[in-house]
């Protein structure tokens, strides 16, 4: 399989400026269905003079709503744990506002849809009312998806701001109870950090300096659709860069506590496809360290993941590709959920789909 432009650019094989007006149109395509022109402008930041007059111009609509959506995050954050201080317990940052109130680096470039928050399994009741409070309501109200949530996932249903229109997870968990990957959320808050500096009315925390590198994993490895897997690929590379920087003998740390968790599959799975798509040397010397940890069939999980990770874009697609994301749709739900619930679940999809491609 052919080396997508976007690829090369991320991995510094390919020097942006150097490309052509027609490439600068792929390119700018393949990072748009990838999640990363946000992405792209901030590493061109500064070196655009050369640049096509197309490219600019999307460089800096990209740049401008990067900026707008970090200005609206801190003024939901501040919402958000006004709404929930309240209540006197911890509230965590996960994923992109995470790394953005972090301050890390590689969050300038990084965009990012809702807010996730994880909170004590036994203040949920306690959260959902108070957000109902605050203004935000589900966003789905068939009996059934309730259910799932309620029942079998690790997060509640999807929560919107009535007037905002803002996006809301809340969290209990890294993964739903019934998943093979499952453990008490209540091991990871004492490592949270205090996200301090901050004039927020409640002092947030994000997950401790190894768990956020293996959340991201979890995540990734874990899921059933990919459409910004490429950005949450970057996400890891992105944490293992500012973890080093922080902390002396980060990887040791790291590897201890993904076996500690029972997460060492999915964090060899993302160093080892971090390595080979992303050319990350550090995540090729971790990955190295959890071989004993490899799923048998690595060479299938290369095969599904090496394609489904790439952008839904006709340069970065071969016949394979739909397959390889069949098979990890279904391979997503599995993780989740025992055979006994995954195929009346399954089917219960299927039918709702085939159902709605009749609604005129």
């Amino acid at each position: 399989m052919r080396v997508p432009l976007l690829l090369q650019v991320l991995r510094g094989s390919r020097d942006p400026r150097a490309c052509s007006a027609a490439e600068w149109g792929r390119l700018v395509q393949q990072a748009r269905r990838a999640g990363l022109l946000a992405e792209l402008a901030r590493r061109l930041e500064g070196a655009e003079a050369d640049l096509p007059e197309g490219a600019r111009h999307a460089l800096r609509w990209a740049r401008a709503a990067k900026a707008r959506q970090d200005q609206l995050l801190r003024w939901e954050l501040q919402c958000l744990l006004e709404a929930l201080a309240p209540l006197g317990i911890p509230v965590g940052l996960l994923k992109g506002a995470a790394y953005l109130a972090a301050g890390f680096a590689f969050a300038r470039g990084r965009l990012f849809h809702d807010i996730d928050l994880l909170v004590p399994a036994a203040a949920l009741q306690r959260v959902e009312r108070a957000l109902f409070v605050a203004g935000y309501v589900q966003v789905d109200a068939d009996p059934y998806d309730q259910r799932y949530y309620r029942e079998w996932m690790h997060e509640l249903p999807p929560l919107q701001h009535a007037r905002r229109g803002t996006l809301v997870d809340v969290h209990h968990g890294l993964a739903p109870p019934t998943s093979r990957y499952a453990f008490p959320a209540e091991r990871l808050f004492p490592a949270m950090v205090p996200l301090e500096g901050t004039d927020l009315p409640l002092v947030p925390r994000r997950l401790g300096d190894e768990d956020l590198v293996l959340h991201a994993a979890l995540h990734l490895y874990t899921e059933s659709e990919f459409r910004h897997g490429l950005r949450d690929l970057l996400d890891l590379c992105g944490l293992l860069g500012e973890m080093e920087r922080r902390r002396a003998e980060f990887g040791g740390r790291l590897v201890a506590r993904a076996r500690a968790l029972g997460l060492a599959r999915p964090l060899y799975l993302a160093l080892r496809h971090a390595a080979w798509l992303l050319g990350d040397a550090r995540a090729g010397a971790l990955a190295a360290r959890l071989e004993a940890d490899a799923p048998w069939a690595v060479g299938v999980y290369d095969a599904c993941f090496g394609r489904a990770l790439l952008p839904a874009h006709p340069d970065c697609e071969d016949a394979f590709s739909g397959l390889a994301r069949g098979l990890l749709y279904v391979r997503g739900h599995w993780l989740r959920m025992p055979l006994r619930l995954l195929v009346p679940h399954l089917a219960r999809k299927a039918w709702r789909g085939m159902k709605a491609e009749r609604t005129p």
